[in-house]
Order: C-alpha cells, then sequence, then structure tokens
C-alpha cells in the first residue's frame, strides 16, 4: 500500500510541476506577444519612414534633373518645392 500512495504522492507533485510549468510558459507567451506588436509597430513606422525618405528622394532627383539658372527652372523648382511641403503636411495629417 506504501507504493502506491507513494505513486500518488509522485503524480501530486509531477501534475504541479508541470502546472507551474505550464503558468511560467504563458506569462512567458504573453511577454513575446507583447514584444512581437511592439516590433511590428516599430517596423510598420520604419516602413513609412523609408516610403516617405523615397518619395523626397525621388523629388529631389527631379528637382535635380531640371537644374539650371532660367527662371521657368527656378519656378518649377518653388513649384516643386511647394508640393512637397504640401505632401509633408498632408503625411503628418494621415500620422494623426
Amino acid at each position: 500500500m506504501s507504493s502506491v500512495a507513494d505513486q500518488l504522492t509522485s503524480v501530486l507533485h509531477k501534475t504541479t510541476r508541470l502546472m507551474e510549468l505550464c503558468s511560467a510558459l504563458q506569462e512567458e507567451n504573453e511577454l513575446l506577444k507583447l514584444e512581437n506588436e511592439s516590433v511590428k509597430s516599430a517596423f510598420d513606422k520604419a516602413k513609412t519612414k523609408n516610403s516617405d525618405l523615397e518619395e523626397k528622394l525621388r523629388v529631389l532627383k527631379l528637382a535635380k534633373s531640371i537644374e539650371g539658372t532660367s527662371e521657368k527652372t527656378l519656378d518649377i523648382k518653388q513649384k516643386i518645392n511647394d508640393f512637397v511641403r504640401e505632401i509633408d503636411k498632408c503625411v503628418v495629417l494621415l500620422k494623426k
């Protein structure tokens, strides 16, 4: 009979240990989920910033390609700069 009681005690002990491990793993899983969301958010922000910078680079390349000293070219550059400022304002509004 003693061996049955010992086996039951052993099973209870192991069950308690498994429950503790399960609880610890659940906590770790929740922390990893939070970290994952944080990384996803940072990635999305970086992706948006990258898109904005690529657009600015495209506009700057366009401005460089039409670079010159004529008054018409200066007007075009001014218009492009105005468009860039307007786009930047729109991006800021969209982020809010």
